[in-house]
């Protein structure tokens, strides 16, 4: 499963420092018209990830693993030869769609072939290749920014392509996982569990601090501080080595609901302190604002992983054992929402409100650190009542 994610990763790494320039300068659409087919792209994909995923516990979640990285592989390749906006929309819902999936089946697969107990263990160390094959990928896309030929960007989405085939072919090789018998007709499913819903939303407040890196910040040092624009470079270097180096070892007290609950709680304080550390750095001399923004990433990332590993642990805790691919969907689409909102919140408040942004920002996500415990609670206490009534043993969570 790590050699699966580092080759899509180093596609996808390269992907995306590249595709903007690619949409704009290649296919020669404008960055407004890019802008909307992207986020019309990932609102259909978040939409199809819990049917998806309910295909992968229904099916066979390897199967339908390897059929939706082919799928992703011909969507990306598509991309090569779309050359106006209507066509750039259906190409680029094709992908979110298969991308969607594709982190579904793979919760899935990883479900069934992985004991419970190990499941956050390995998703840290699946975070860790991931971003190992980004940092990977990103050079590759920056050599063919430096080229800047029309040949350089079509090799990048070839090679992103050909990453998923490869992915495909490492996945196929895997132990099958036998289809569960779904014991319920619902055709909602996942959507009437208001507790786990619940439980994706305040998740998705969490994730709000995805587009931190790479637009957050950069505003913010830009209109706000007088550190070098450099710096982003820097902190981006950081964030991703921290993971790589660190992800496992922070995940490794995370082995139930309680335990990831108080990750979740912990990450809230160490994300507001960071927020904190981050207004410090306005108005402050050059310097002084490039070293108050080190720790402010340093403590960013530190609540990266907790919150990480902390969502990790309760998205399989919660969800029932014959359908994982299913609520693994739904809990999916809180980084489809993320990535999309992220932006328009991150720029208002940042950029709009600065400090008190800043400090309104570390508010929430502390709250909804807090609140995850109880919204767990009911969730396994749900849970735990669904089985009963479906006649099976009532497990309670560890």
């Amino acid at each position: 499963m790590a050699s699966a994610q580092l080759a899509n990763s180093i596609g996808d790494g390269a992907y995306y420092v590249t595709s903007a320039l690619y949409f704009t300068h290649v296919v020669g659409l404008a960055p407004a018209r890019v802008g909307l087919g992207l986020t019309v792209a990932w609102a259909v994909g978040s939409l199809a990830g819990v049917p998806l995923g309910r295909l992968a516990d229904r099916r066979g979640a390897r199967g339908t693993a390897v059929l939706l990285a082919l799928a992703t592989a011909l969507a990306v390749g598509s991309f090569l030869v779309v050359r106006g906006f209507v066509p750039f929309v259906v190409a680029a819902c094709a992908y979110a769609t298969a991308q969607s999936g594709l982190a579904a089946a793979r919760q899935a697969l990883l479900a069934g072939l992985v004991s419970a107990g190990d499941r956050t263990g390995l998703l840290a160390h699946l975070q860790s290749t991931l971003n190992a094959g980004l940092a990977v990928g990103a050079g590759l896309g920056g050599l063919a920014l430096n080229s800047g030929t029309r040949e350089a960007y079509l090799a990048v989405f070839a090679l992103d392509a050909v990453s998923f085939v490869v992915c495909a072919g490492v996945l196929v090789r895997l132990p099958a996982v036998t289809p569960v018998a779904v014991r319920t007709r619902d055709s909602l499913g996942v959507l009437r569990d208001r507790p786990y819903a619940l439980v994706t939303f305040l998740n998705t407040v969490l994730l709000l601090r995805m587009p931190l890196l790479s637009l957050g910040l950069p505003l913010w040092i830009a209109e706000r501080t007088e550190a070098p624009a450099w710096l982003v470079s820097v902190l981006f270097v950081l964030n991703t080595g921290a993971v790589m180096v660190f992800q496992v070892r922070m995940a490794r007290g995370v082995t139930g609901l309680a335990s990831a609950t108080r990750a979740v709680r912990r990450s809230g304080w160490v994300m507001q302190a960071a927020c904190a550390v981050f207004a410090l750095s306005a108005g402050a001399s050059p310097w002084v604002a490039a070293g108050v923004l080190v720790v402010g990433a340093v403590l960013q990332v530190a609540a990266e992983m907790g919150q990480s590993a902390g969502s990790w642990q309760l998205s399989f805790e919660l969800a029932p054992a014959d359908r994982v691919g299913e609520y693994q969907g739904f809990f999916g689409t809180g980084v489809t929402v993320a990535r999309t909102l992220g932006p328009l919140v991150l720029t208002s408040l940042l950029v709009g409100w600065g400090t008190a942004g800043w400090l309104l920002l570390g508010v929430v996500t502390l709250g909804a650190s807090y609140a995850m415990g109880p919204a767990g609670r009911w969730a396994a206490g749900a849970r735990v009542g669904r089985q009963e009534r479906e006649g099976r043993p009532a497990l309670v969570a560890p």
